[in-house]
């Protein structure tokens, strides 16, 4: 997980960033995405286009400014769960704890609106979800010790970064969030069903619960 700025200059970089960040959300959601320019967002930000460009590669990231610290929190809670804590529970605790509130967000609807409807956004979401995939894929591989490309790895991945998009029209959004994990956890079950007898499964990837660690 990143490490909060401590220092003077690194605080002040930061409170620049979000400014940029927050003006240029503020903009794209009254105007369009499309009817902004990196000029307007300079111009409200109080600051030189040159500096919107020392902290954002374009347009795009300005939208997703935190892409880079929720990929490294992502990997954070794998790498640094608790003792004898397994990988998907350390994974569940990680959603619910950081997607609940930004999905409880005021604007969340808005800023879900703006990137569903405009293409450029939709597109650079996609290839940023195809990333964090792969990083939180590969994180699981190093925990157990298989090799990146490791299906079950890929899998759970791609799995758990889903669930947000699963979740987000439900009214019990936490409730959805522990049944998707018990899922994933236990497998599917036919409602109205009674649960089929748990199995364990031996291996270097598998514990008797079928979670990864």
């Amino acid at each position: 997980m990143t490490t909060p700025p401590v220092g003077r200059r690194e605080r002040k970089k930061a409170a620049t960033r979000q400014a940029i960040a927050d003006a240029a959300l503020r903009l794209f959601l009254e105007r369009g995405y499309d009817q902004v320019s990196i000029r307007d967002i300079a111009d409200a930000a109080d600051v030189s286009t040159t500096t919107v460009f020392k902290h954002f590669t374009g347009k795009e990231a300005l939208v997703f400014d935190q892409d880079e610290d929720r990929e490294a929190a992502l990997i954070a809670a794998v790498r640094q769960r608790a003792a004898g804590q397994s990988i998907p529970d350390a994974l569940r605790q990680h959603v619910l704890d950081s997607w609940l509130p930004i999905a409880a967000h005021p604007q969340m609807a808005e800023f879900t609106h703006l990137v569903e409807t405009t293409p450029a956004l939709r597109a650079y979401a996609e290839r940023m979800w195809t990333r964090h995939t792969d990083a939180l894929g590969a994180a699981i591989a190093d925990e157990i010790g298989v090799d990146h490309d490791d299906l079950a790895c890929g899998v759970l991945a791609r799995f758990v970064l889903e669930i947000p998009a699963l979740a987000r029209g439900r009214q019990d959004r936490r409730a959805a969030v522990e049944a998707i994990f018990d899922i994933l956890a236990h497998g599917w079950e036919p409602p109205g069903e009674p649960p089929a007898p748990r199995t364990g499964r031996g291996g270097a990837q598998g514990r008797s619960d079928g979670s990864p660690r």
